[in-house]
């Protein structure tokens, strides 16, 4: 028989940095016996407010020792309808908040996957966010809504929350730098989608190449079909500057992150930026908005003016032209240092700091 405490870890939503977490997290912290169940990351929607209902006859009947549910799950809705997980310990992680996620035009707005976030920090015993930008956004989101309800709200909401949370960042797998290529290499690794701002990133580019400044892309990261207008704009006016253009393998995506000299994000929104410091830990000089988590990461030598493609083109001359800073140390965001912060905040949950 395992003597080790059982642990159940609930992903309600298994894709991207939620799925490389999730897997890190069992292979990381072996002192658990665990059991997992996890949602595809698909109809976002129906994951958020269902996933009650889809695990109604598949959690244990035994009460493990600790819960660790994404916050994607609906927390306080799964622990009233199982009463012997009422008493788990239980943390709630925060990859993301639905108070800051930015909407799109025509996009439905609901206060749906924020009351199931809000009641689900509630519920838990532990609260803990991948950044500081993630947990004051959340709260300030918080505040914000309870600042629209008409009455009859408890005292100190936030402050319950606040009071029961810590910061703990999914971790990267660090890349070996490469020999940067001559000319240079920007390198673009996000979605080419609305949150992402792409269409800042191709102003930019734009802009570089009109000054005659010499430069390469690897335009990575998922996109849509058809393309988003940006990329599209990029593969008709700068074919003869991009080198890679697709979602490729994952050693070729390390690889090429290894080679790049600069990592570009142009995000609206960012609540830790796994590309960018992955990029970073290989030696890639990052270039981000001054905002976000992005300042908890990086000096302001390497933020620029949000939502200025100007600015950032500015920045990107004087780098290529022989301005380039030194590396970003990221190595507080590997495994390798996260590991034990993990396991302290797991192990204190449970009641045994050792």
């Amino acid at each position: 028989m395992d003597a080790r405490p059982q642990a159940l870890l609930l992903s309600a939503y298994r894709a991207a940095s939620h799925a490389a977490w999730a897997d890190w997290l069992l292979a990381s912290q072996p002192g658990f016996a665990w059991q997992r169940l996890e949602l595809p990351g698909r109809h976002f929607r129906w994951r958020i407010r269902g996933n009650p209902l889809s695990w109604l006859d598949a959690l244990p009947q035994e009460p493990p020792a600790l819960i660790v549910a994404t916050s994607m799950v609906d927390l306080a809705t799964l622990k009233g309808l199982h009463p012997r997980l009422a008493g788990v310990p239980t943390l709630y992680y925060f990859h993301e908040n639905q108070f800051a996620y930015p909407r799109q035009a025509g996009q439905f707005d609901s206060v749906d996957p924020q009351m199931v976030q809000l009641y689900g920090a509630l519920a838990a015993d532990k609260v803990a966010f991948n950044s500081a930008f993630n947990r004051e956004a959340f709260l300030e989101g918080v505040q914000a809504l309870l600042d629209r309800l008409p009455d009859q709200l408890p005292a100190a909401v936030c402050e319950r929350i606040r009071n029961k949370s810590t910061v703990c960042p999914v971790p990267i797998e660090p890349i070996t730098p490469a020999a940067k290529p001559v000319p240079p290499l920007i390198a673009w690794n996000h979605r080419w989608e609305y949150d992402k701002a792409p269409e800042t990133f191709t102003a930019a580019m734009l802009d570089l190449d009109a000054r005659g400044v010499r430069f390469e892309l690897a335009l990575l990261g998922w996109r849509a079909d058809p393309p988003h207008p940006a990329l599209q704009q990029l593969r008709d006016r700068l074919s003869h500057r991009i080198v890679l253009d697709g979602r490729v393998e994952r050693e070729t995506y390390r690889d090429t992150l290894a080679r790049a000299s600069v990592v570009v994000s142009t995000s609206v929104h960012e609540f830790e930026g796994l590309g960018v410091l992955e990029a970073a830990s290989g030696g890639a000089r990052p270039l981000v908005p001054d905002g976000l988590c992005y300042r908890e990461q990086y000096p302001a030598t390497h933020r620029y003016a949000p939502g200025d493609p100007a600015a950032l083109a500015d920045r990107l001359q004087c780098w290529l032209a022989g301005e380039m800073p030194p590396p970003v140390d990221v190595a507080a965001w590997s495994g390798t240092r996260l590991q034990p912060r993990w396991q302290a905040l797991l192990a204190g949950i449970i009641g045994n700091p050792d």
